[in-house]
Protein backbone atom coordinates (compact mmCIF):
# COMPACT_ATOMS: atom_id res chain seq x y z
CA UNK A 1 0.00 0.00 0.00
CA UNK A 2 2.88 2.34 0.93
CA UNK A 3 4.60 1.40 -2.60
CA UNK A 4 1.75 2.00 -4.30
CA UNK A 5 1.42 5.65 -2.96
CA UNK A 6 4.21 6.51 -3.00
CA UNK A 7 4.29 5.68 -6.70
CA UNK A 8 1.02 8.02 -7.33
CA UNK A 9 2.56 10.69 -5.33
CA UNK A 10 5.46 10.54 -7.45
CA UNK A 11 3.53 9.97 -11.05
CA UNK A 12 1.08 13.38 -9.84
CA UNK A 13 4.66 15.30 -9.07
CA UNK A 14 6.11 14.23 -12.43
CA UNK A 15 2.43 15.60 -13.80
CA UNK A 16 2.65 19.01 -12.42
CA UNK A 17 6.18 19.58 -12.79
CA UNK A 18 5.39 18.50 -16.78
CA UNK A 19 1.95 21.03 -16.93
CA UNK A 20 4.14 23.72 -15.51
CA UNK A 21 7.33 23.27 -18.16
CA UNK A 22 4.83 23.10 -21.05
CA UNK A 23 2.82 26.01 -20.13
CA UNK A 24 6.04 28.06 -19.43
CA UNK A 25 6.55 27.89 -23.53
CA UNK A 26 3.88 30.03 -24.38
CA UNK A 27 4.12 33.68 -24.01
CA UNK A 28 1.73 35.80 -21.81
CA UNK A 29 1.98 38.64 -23.82
CA UNK A 30 -0.80 39.05 -26.02
CA UNK A 31 0.01 39.95 -29.67
CA UNK A 32 -1.78 42.65 -30.62
CA UNK A 33 -2.23 42.72 -34.78
CA UNK A 34 -0.85 46.22 -36.31
CA UNK A 35 -2.12 47.81 -39.78
CA UNK A 36 1.23 48.56 -41.37
CA UNK A 37 2.29 51.91 -40.63
CA UNK A 38 0.96 52.27 -37.57
CA UNK A 39 2.66 51.91 -33.92
CA UNK A 40 1.13 51.01 -30.61
CA UNK A 41 2.45 54.04 -28.25
CA UNK A 42 0.80 52.35 -24.84
CA UNK A 43 -2.40 51.06 -23.35
CA UNK A 44 -4.69 51.76 -19.68
CA UNK A 45 -7.18 50.50 -17.90
CA UNK A 46 -9.89 52.80 -17.64
CA UNK A 47 -12.44 53.14 -14.64
CA UNK A 48 -15.91 53.53 -14.21
CA UNK A 49 -15.56 56.91 -12.91
CA UNK A 50 -14.24 59.58 -14.58
CA UNK A 51 -10.69 58.80 -15.25
CA UNK A 52 -7.71 60.87 -16.14
CA UNK A 53 -4.70 59.07 -17.35
CA UNK A 54 -1.40 60.19 -18.50
CA UNK A 55 0.44 58.21 -21.51
CA UNK A 56 4.11 59.04 -21.44
CA UNK A 57 5.20 58.14 -25.52
CA UNK A 58 8.71 56.79 -25.61
CA UNK A 59 8.66 56.83 -29.05
CA UNK A 60 10.87 58.81 -30.38
CA UNK A 61 9.37 58.56 -34.19
CA UNK A 62 7.55 61.47 -35.89
CA UNK A 63 3.38 60.59 -36.19
CA UNK A 64 0.48 61.86 -38.53
CA UNK A 65 -2.20 60.98 -36.81
CA UNK A 66 -3.38 59.29 -33.78
CA UNK A 67 -6.42 56.58 -32.75
CA UNK A 68 -7.87 54.30 -29.80
CA UNK A 69 -8.31 50.99 -29.49
CA UNK A 70 -11.25 49.33 -27.20
CA UNK A 71 -11.19 46.35 -26.01
CA UNK A 72 -14.06 44.52 -23.52
CA UNK A 73 -16.26 47.31 -22.96
CA UNK A 74 -17.08 50.61 -24.37
CA UNK A 75 -15.39 53.67 -23.18
CA UNK A 76 -16.54 57.53 -23.38
CA UNK A 77 -13.59 60.12 -24.12
CA UNK A 78 -14.05 63.02 -22.76
CA UNK A 79 -11.26 65.10 -22.97
CA UNK A 80 -7.98 65.01 -24.64
CA UNK A 81 -4.42 66.93 -24.97
CA UNK A 82 -1.36 65.78 -27.17
CA UNK A 83 1.70 67.17 -25.57
CA UNK A 84 4.77 67.07 -28.14
CA UNK A 85 8.41 67.23 -27.94
CA UNK A 86 9.13 70.98 -28.88
CA UNK A 87 6.49 72.13 -25.77
CA UNK A 88 3.77 72.74 -28.52
CA UNK A 89 0.58 70.97 -27.18
CA UNK A 90 -2.64 69.95 -29.29
CA UNK A 91 -6.21 69.92 -27.45
CA UNK A 92 -8.79 68.45 -30.25
CA UNK A 93 -12.45 68.43 -29.17
CA UNK A 94 -13.67 65.27 -28.70
CA UNK A 95 -16.67 63.98 -26.61
CA UNK A 96 -17.87 60.69 -28.11
CA UNK A 97 -18.30 57.07 -27.25
CA UNK A 98 -16.03 54.01 -28.69
CA UNK A 99 -17.90 51.65 -28.95
CA UNK A 100 -15.96 47.77 -27.19
CA UNK A 101 -14.10 46.22 -29.63
CA UNK A 102 -13.40 49.20 -32.07
CA UNK A 103 -11.47 51.95 -33.17
CA UNK A 104 -11.96 55.17 -32.45
CA UNK A 105 -11.42 57.75 -35.36
CA UNK A 106 -8.13 59.10 -36.85
CA UNK A 107 -7.01 62.40 -34.66
CA UNK A 108 -4.92 64.29 -37.21
CA UNK A 109 -1.79 65.78 -35.61
CA UNK A 110 0.57 67.20 -38.75
CA UNK A 111 0.70 66.28 -42.10
CA UNK A 112 4.63 66.41 -42.01
CA UNK A 113 4.32 64.69 -38.49
CA UNK A 114 5.25 65.57 -34.58
CA UNK A 115 7.29 63.91 -31.89
CA UNK A 116 4.76 62.90 -29.14
CA UNK A 117 6.21 63.29 -25.85
CA UNK A 118 3.12 62.65 -23.43
CA UNK A 119 -0.72 61.94 -23.88
CA UNK A 120 -3.90 63.14 -21.00
CA UNK A 121 -7.03 61.94 -21.49
CA UNK A 122 -10.24 61.76 -19.39
CA UNK A 123 -12.86 58.74 -20.21
CA UNK A 124 -14.53 56.15 -18.24
CA UNK A 125 -16.07 52.83 -19.29
CA UNK A 126 -19.66 52.69 -19.80
CA UNK A 127 -22.56 50.54 -18.48
CA UNK A 128 -22.16 47.42 -15.86
CA UNK A 129 -19.50 47.41 -13.19
CA UNK A 130 -20.25 44.04 -12.98
CA UNK A 131 -19.24 43.24 -16.35
CA UNK A 132 -15.54 44.43 -15.74
CA UNK A 133 -13.00 47.36 -17.05
CA UNK A 134 -12.22 48.22 -20.82
CA UNK A 135 -8.64 48.06 -22.24
CA UNK A 136 -7.30 51.57 -24.25
CA UNK A 137 -4.72 51.04 -26.40
CA UNK A 138 -3.25 53.90 -28.46
CA UNK A 139 -1.57 53.76 -31.63
CA UNK A 140 0.38 56.37 -33.80
CA UNK A 141 0.45 56.56 -37.56
CA UNK A 142 4.26 57.52 -38.72
CA UNK A 143 5.25 59.74 -40.42
CA UNK A 144 6.99 58.49 -43.83
CA UNK A 145 8.70 61.46 -45.64
CA UNK A 146 8.09 61.56 -48.98
CA UNK A 147 11.85 62.25 -50.66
Amino acid sequence: MKRYFSYRLLTLGLLFVSVITISSCFTTRRSIPLEEGWELLGEEKVNFVRDKDELIVSSRNQFTDIRFRVEGKEVRLHDLKIYFENGDKLEPSVDFIIPADRDSRNIELAKDGRTISKIEFNYRTTGSILKGRANVLVYGKKYVSGF
